[in-house]
């Protein structure tokens, strides 16, 4: 098995339990994995791979008909887009195999575990004649089916062990069919057997773990899931789903906020029913920040399971919603925040091929450390706020971290509210005028002035100071700390502006360099429109640099972006590179765990002089690493043992200045805190 994933979707070349394939009938195997003690340690072993991944291109033996939703190529799609993004060569591919069963059995009846095989004996007509009663129970059949299902629950119960163990910290079970809607006694809704309870059960009895969260974003209800566990308070179960009143599948009031469970498991499921189509990011990070991240808190899981569906994506034409891969990598990455990283991702729907695979691959970057890409400004719609709102009351008798007041909806109070970004802007903008001399840039594009105004502020000397630092950034290096930070529970008291750029501004006020600070946190829901471009903190950068910077006395200019920051410098370079070259003596770009801004790619003078004339700053763990090819195409680039933001910059501050001096001939040498390499 090789574990770079070099295997194709039409052979991965695997054994499964000693067969080559489902041609045989399919019985139990004496040749599935031994057993481990329990007593083995679940702290991660010493190996090059932190992730893990299933996957068998056997499972697509399961075949249903021309059009039907649950096809074959779910998975293989999901498989190519990994590994055409080079992300299966950083992933150690786990073993699969089919689930045994006494492990089916820990959650499923003896009568369903029989009917589930005795597909395999169905003749083609057998098939034709039982069209109607499948057809009602949303399944379609084939003699291949039972291997299939096996597979699939057998890859989970895979994935959930060598997490649970310690062997990678994170898995990836690309899986089929789906599990989250087969019940103990029936199987339904495309599923046969429930692959992620089943593995919960498992992980339960042969590993130390105990506790486990099972977080279910498909847009369907995961009701076989919460069946599974309704009793029982050791497994968490949350679902966020379309429900309209219960007439949305699976039907029925089993999704309904007020289902949260039975005897010692009351409390422990924790159901979020969308009351109609449409929901997006915004609804969804709502709902996470709210309510799923207190209870979690609360629950402290030493697992994570997410039944990960993709029919909630933008462009699946069976779940109507809009979540987009940003969306899906946001919440993957709050998960991740749990059980000390220990998080097993689970195919479950999602149905339009082209969604799931953007989806799954943005899940993939982020359990292997990639940063979660920005987002555009969000607003939960009126329904989704008010659903959030009716599950805090409803979860608040169970956990005391909800608090409802904080979900309440604030529509009534919009006329006399001041969002406390815009305090804060007015905080910091008086603050640089009091403390630096600094004044607002006017903006002259409307457009422009309705997304930033207020936020680009230079020093009085900007027009005749040969020597120039310009700092891009966004507010959200510029923050209230809150006490808990997760659920967004602020305890103004204790709350306090951290502003990373002090250390900064001080410096280049006593070099006597004049400054130019760039706020580049777009207001939400503008109404003007920029032509021709999507990227409107570079047009703001461009716009600056062609009707300020350029017709002041600067021709030493230093460009310094922080996080998100360094997309627009990068954006400015590519767009005015001859004027750039000309008059800019170095770059410094604090990535954090940020995507780093890709490198010129057709203007090979402009390349190299960005590979003299840049350091790039990241934290020790950034995935840049894993590339020998993305480390060519920067200058030198430190690495830092830190991974907050705020204090990355403030860590790398000495060798920030020594970098800067050096490059403006006032120094001799470069050194960072941290390590370099070129």
């Amino acid at each position: 098995m090789q574990a770079n994933g070099g295997a194709t979707p039409a052979d991965d070349g695997m054994q499964v339990d000693g067969q080559p394939g489902p041609s045989k009938p399919p019985t139990r195997s004496s040749a599935g994995p031994k057993p481990r003690a329990a007593s083995e340690p679940a702290t991660l072993r010493s190996t090059a791979y932190q992730v893990g991944y299933v996957y068998s291109s056997k499972m697509m033996t399961h075949s249903c008909a021309r059009g039907h939703p649950e096809q074959p190529e779910r998975i293989s799609r999901i498989f190519d887009i990994l590994r055409e993004h080079d992300c299966l060569t950083k992933m150690k591919q786990l073993p699969i195999r089919r689930v045994l069963r006494e492990e089916a059995l820990l959650v499923h009846s003896t009568s369903l575990w029989e009917k589930v095989l005795a597909l395999h004996a169905l003749t083609a007509q057998d098939i034709a004649d039982s069209e109607s009663y499948y057809n009602d129970l949303s399944l379609y059949v084939h003699q291949s089916t039972p291997y299939a299902a096996q597979l699939s629950a057998g890859g989970v119960i895979e994935a959930c062990l060598a997490v649970a163990r310690g062997e990678v910290k994170k898995a990836f079970a690309i899986v089929r069919p789906p599990g989250h809607h087969a019940e103990p006694d029936e199987h339904m809704g495309f599923c046969f057997f429930n692959n992620v309870a089943i593995a919960t059960k498992v992980v339960q009895m042969s590993t130390p773990i105990k506790r486990i969260l099972i977080l279910d974003w498909d847009v369907h209800h995961g009701n076989g899931t919460q069946r599974a566990f309704y009793d029982d308070p050791s497994v968490l179960y949350i679902s966020l789903h379309r429900y309209e009143g219960g007439n949305f599948y699976p039907n029925g009031p089993f999704g309904a906020m007020t289902s949260t469970g039975e005897g010692a498991g009351v409390g422990f499921s924790v159901n979020i029913p969308w009351p109609e189509s449409g929901m997006g990011d915004a609804d969804y990070l709502l709902a996470f920040q709210k309510i799923i991240m207190p209870i979690a808190l609360e629950f402290a899981p030493e697992l994570v399971i997410i039944s990960a569906g993709f029919d909630a994506a933008d462009g699946d034409d069976l779940g109507e919603c809009h979540v987009s891969p940003a969306g899906y990598a946001h919440m993957t990455s709050m998960l991740c925040s749990l059980a000390g990283g220990k998080v097993v991702v689970a195919l479950e729907g999602g149905y339009c091929l082209d969604a799931i695979a953007k989806s799954a691959l943005a899940v993939a970057q982020t359990i292997l450390g990639e940063a979660p890409p920005q987002l555009e400004p969000l607003v939960a719609t009126e329904s989704g706020t008010e659903t959030i709102y009716a599950v805090a009351m409803e979860q608040s008798k169970y956990w005391k971290n909800l608090d409802p007041k904080k979900c309440e909806p604030i529509e009534e109070m919009e006329p006399v509210a001041t969002p406390l970004p815009e305090l804060l802007k007015a905080y910091r903008q008086e603050y640089l005028f009091q403390e630096f001399g600094m004044v607002e840039v006017p903006l002259m594009q409307p457009a422009l002035v309705e997304r930033f105004k207020g936020q680009i502020a230079c020093s009085s000397d900007i027009m005749d100071n040969e020597t120039l630092v310009v700092f891009v950034h966004e507010l959200g290096n510029v923050r209230v700390e809150l006490s808990s930070v997760m659920f967004c529970g602020v305890h103004e008291e204790r709350s306090y502006l951290v502003d990373c750029t002090k250390g900064l501004m001080t410096w280049a006020k006593g070099r006597g360099y004049a400054m130019l600070d760039v706020n580049v946190l777009e207001r939400p829901n503008p109404k003007q429109k920029l032509r021709h471009t999507e990227d409107h903190a570079g047009a703001v950068l461009v716009y600056l640099w062609d009707n300020y910077i350029q017709l002041s006395d600067a021709r030493r200019i230093i460009l310094i972006g922080h996080g998100p920051g360094c997309a627009p410098v990068m954006s400015l370079i590519q767009q005015r590179p001859s004027s750039v070259m000309r008059t800019v003596r170095g770059v410094v770009q604090v990535v954090g765990l940020h995507t780093i801004p890709a490198t010129p790619r057709d203007m090979g003078e402009l390349r190299q002089w960005y590979y003299d004339n840049s350091i790039v700053i990241v934290p020790n763990t950034h995935n840049i690493f894993h590339s020998a090819k993305m480390l060519k195409k920067h200058g030198t680039i430190f690495h830092i043992a830190e991974e907050k933001p705020i204090k990355l910059i403030i860590k790398a501050m000495p060798g920030i200045q020594t970098f800067v001096e050096d490059k403006l001939g006032e120094s001799a040498k470069v050194k960072v805190n941290g390590v370099s390499e070129r």
